[in-house]
Order: structure tokens, then sequence, then C-alpha cells
């Protein structure tokens, strides 16, 4: 499979699950995820998964600063309903990392392992997702801020012909290259950019 070459530059992270290791589907429970498994899971790369990836991220690094991450002991909260603009993709990629799930994931095993009600929506929280640590309750909150990594500004006008079926080959080769270009600049260049991707202790101000 080919990709750009920026996908192996974004940010990766490590994670344990314990029920991976308990079914013996990973050694030790450890499972390494890059932004290209962000990708298969959504079927494209834009700036929306981009976000969702990074916030992702820092969350988890902010609240397992010394362990890793615990697949399916966080749960995950979004401000706005999971019908809402790109709220889905979003929650999409946080259960790819985090194995949290509304009501649609899996059911356990003798009270263990339950990936179910750890993903909620429509919650009053800070920013537009909260992630909880279920074992001490630690929690933050983290948002995107996008409009700091601008479109090229003929973006819309190539998006337009692309979608129309005006552009040509050539101008669909340069809307791709484009596009691909702002997701690179957030993943790479603005990976720990607070003003892109804040992130704070939930409830402070």
């Amino acid at each position: 499979m080919r990709y750009p070459d920026f996908f192996d530059q974004a940010p990766g992270i490590t994670v344990y699950d314990p029920l991976a290791r308990f079914l013996g589907a990973a050694e030790g429970g450890i499972f390494e995820y890059r932004y290209i498994d962000a990708v298969k899971a959504a079927g494209h790369s834009c700036p929306t998964v981009a976000s969702a990836w990074l916030m992702t991220i820092r969350a988890l690094e902010a609240l397992y600063p010394k362990d890793l991450p615990e697949r399916g002991a966080i749960r995950v909260d979004f401000r706005q309903a999971s019908t809402s603009g790109v709220t889905g993709v979003i929650a999409n990629i946080v259960t790819l990392v985090t194995g949290a799930t509304h009501d649609t994931g899996f059911k356990g095993l003798a009270g263990r392992f339950d990936r179910r009600n750890l993903l909620f929506f429509n919650a009053a929280v800070g920013g537009e997702l909260r992630f909880t640590r279920k074992d001490t309750g630690a929690a933050v909150d983290v948002a995107a801020h996008l409009e700091h990594v601008p479109s090229a500004p003929h973006m819309g006008e190539l998006m337009g012909a692309c979608i129309t079926g005006r552009a040509s080959e050539e101008m669909q080769r340069e809307f791709g290259r484009l596009w691909q270009e702002r997701v690179r600049a957030i993943l790479v260049d603005h990976a720990r950019d607070p003003q892109v991707i804040s992130i704070r202790p939930a409830g402070a101000a």
C-alpha cells in the first residue's frame, strides 16, 4: 500500500489492552497505532481525521504520563450529538485507539473487558471532548482549532471543480496534493501546537 510519506512522520501511540492480552491477540496486550490506522478506519485522510488523531493522542499522553494508556479503561464524552457535523468521524477514531463505545462494543467476559458505556454525546464538557480515566477519575478536555492551519487560497475553487466533474486530471492531482499538504501541516508542523490542539484539566477555566 502506497501513501504519503508524512503519514509515518505523524505521532503514533502505544497502548495496553488487557482483553488482547487475555485472548492472546497481542503479546503482552501491547498495540501500536499509527496515523495510517486511522486513515484505514476512516477510509480517507482529512483535517478532521488528523485532528481526531491528535486530540486522542494528546489526551492519553496527559492522562498517562508514565504508563501506557489502558485501552478499554477510558471514558470519552463529546459535547456535540453523535450526528452533529463531523462528530461521528471523530468518534470512530477515538474508538479505534481507546476501545470506547456507546452500546455496540464488546459485552465483556464474566464482568470484565466490557467496552460499552464508555462513549457519550451531548455532554456538558469544556472542550470538544473529555477523556476520563476510569481507575483514577483524572480527566482532560481537548479541542481542535483548525482555523490556525488554513487551506490554500484556491482550495474551494478546486474542490468545486472536482466535485462537479469540471476538473482536469491535473486539477484533481493538485487538489489532492493541497488537501494532504494541509493534513501534513496539522500532523507534523503543528502536532504539539497548543493553538491548534488545546488541552487542559477537566473543569479548568
